[in-house]
């Protein structure tokens, strides 16, 4: 429930570069690596591991530019 008001509050009033449309994209791509991670973290059941999965998550949204990394830090 807090992403998309984020994401609604984050392209029209912080103005994001004119480009909303691509940073709603890396937002939806970014939530999307979280989620792989976190269902392979569970499909690989090893104790201890979560903190790779997470780090690996985070790592991969970042990736996708501002609207991933804004994922990845909200969903963290």
């Amino acid at each position: 429930m807090k992403l998309f008001p984020g994401l609604l509050f984050c392209s029209l009033v912080l103005g994001v570069s004119g480009q909303w449309y691509s940073f709603v994209g890396e937002a939806a791509q970014g939530a999307w690596d979280m989620l792989r991670a976190y269902s392979d973290m569970r499909e690989a059941n090893y104790k201890n591991s979560d903190k790779y999965f997470h780090a690996r998550g985070n790592y991969d949204a970042a990736q996708r530019g501002p609207g991933g990394a804004w994922a990845a830090k909200v969903i963290r």
